[in-house]
């Protein structure tokens, strides 16, 4: 059965909830007055995603939209522990990106076994048993778990293939696919025969492999959303090197050549400044005067220093000096990538002090409700139980430490006005 490639996909992901704390107080025999003991809450499970070989598409998200992991549970009597929360690893394919609502890349995941925590599990609340101090011996504060991280993720793939074959329908690209490699693309003589890209591994003189990846034919205006093949110009950013085949039957090679450079160029990450080699295709049928002509009116204007080959995937006439050259070129570009990531790892970092965000916080009038907004203390507001007191007083505490009553008392905040933080509402 042919699996559909599916290259994008939306799914909500949501971390585990923290567990609440217990309040709770010892009830023995024989034992008066006996002390707090409200143990605290486990840690809500991490969603992380890993990178898998064993995966090729993300074809599995078109049904399973939501990532869950599970909740940590409550603490218990006797100071027990709530059991942490497990956490969820997601398989996704190399070459998965994973990015917000807002665009803002989350993670890049591009080796086998790479993972990255993409939404982190809430943390669990303590119990009255955390809160004894000696001004304190009985105290009735339990916080609830703070809330896993929840977001909405753009999955996107972009295959990490060695070689890329790109070109106008119908160049022959899936026929030399399918002559060199173990891939078994569809061919026929109509335009777009090539759907969705196709992987294949290619033996170059049995010595050594490479990945190639036959993208579906572009056309005139596909960087702007023409035709199929600006859906998988993403595919093309990976690759170290580009096939960029010529069909040898087109009446101007030049023009055909044209095309292809001015889409690569359009799209949102200029393509053309990746190592390329000029493949002119089928030429079985064609007489040498034909060939020689073809070569030399794309000699005339591809870049100084171009790779230029005349082949025929169906004799294999030029198939074994391609090769060769796109193997030491792939290298090459692999060598300068590694040589490139160990020069940043080189580099001195430059540290500088930088104010904590977190106790960064905001008091805003509307009416009698203030609006008080901040990392830190929204963390705590969630970590209150409104429904009890003493957890409430205990917010106050820190808002004044905070300096947000200051805030409020500066801004006429009046007893009986509402403050909401973070949608919890009290009274003031």
């Amino acid at each position: 059965m042919h699996m559909q490639f599916i290259d994008t996909a939306t799914v909500m992901v949501r971390a585990g909830d923290g567990g609440n704390g217990c309040l709770s107080f010892r009830h023995e025999k024989f034992i008066d007055r006996g002390g707090p003991d409200g143990g605290d809450g486990g840690k809500g499970g991490d969603v992380i995603f890993e990178a898998s070989r064993n995966q090729n598409t993300l074809a599995n998200f078109r049904f399973q939209k939501e990532l869950k992991a599970t909740p940590g549970q409550p603490g218990g009597k006797v100071r027990k522990h709530g059991r942490n929360g497990g956490d969820l690893r997601v398989s996704v394919p190399v070459g998965t990106m994973v990015l917000s609502e807002a665009g803002e890349l989350l993670a890049d995941l591009q080796e086998d076994g790479q993972t990255a925590v993409i939404a982190k599990g809430g943390r669990g609340g303590f119990g009255n048993a955390h809160f004894v101090s000696s001004v304190r011996q009985a105290p009735r504060i339990a916080e609830k778990g703070e809330d896993g991280e929840a977001l909405t993720a753009q999955l996107e793939l972009k295959m990490i293939a060695d070689v890329g074959l790109v070109g106008l329908p119908n160049a022959g690209k899936s026929t030399l696919l399918g002559s060199v490699s173990n891939a078994r693309p569809e061919i026929a003589d109509y335009p777009f025969t090539t759907l969705t890209p196709n992987l294949g591994v290619v033996d170059v003189d049995k010595t050594a492999s490479l990945l190639f990846a036959d993208i579906p034919g572009l056309i005139e205006g596909a960087a702007a959303g023409k035709g199929l093949g600006d859906e998988f110009l993403r595919h093309v950013e990976r690759t170290a090197v580009l096939l960029h085949l010529v069909d040898g039957y087109q009446d101007d090679v030049a023009a055909a050549y044209t095309t292809i450079q001015n889409e690569l160029k359009s799209y949102k990450v200029d393509l053309t400044h990746r190592p390329q080699i000029v493949v002119l295709t089928k030429i079985e049928a064609l007489d040498d005067a034909t060939v020689k002509a073809q070569l030399a009116a794309l000699k005339k204007i591809i870049p100084k220093g171009t790779s230029l080959f005349a082949i025929s995937a169906h004799s294999k006439k030029g198939v074994p000096e391609l090769l060769r050259t796109a193997l030491k070129m792939v290298n090459e570009q692999r060598a300068k990538a590694v040589e490139e990531a160990a020069e940043l790892v080189e580099d001195v970092p430059v540290l500088r002090l930088k104010q904590n965000d977190d106790d960064l916080w905001e008091v805003v009038r509307d009416g009698d409700v203030f609006y008080v907004t901040g990392a830190k203390i929204e963390r705590f507001a969630g970590r209150t139980d409104f429904d009890n007191e003493a957890t409430v007083e205990r917010l106050r505490d820190v808002m004044r430490r905070m300096g947000i009553t200051h805030a409020l008392v500066r801004q006429r905040i009046k007893p009986g006005n509402t403050v909401s933080i973070a949608g919890h509402k009290f009274e003031y």
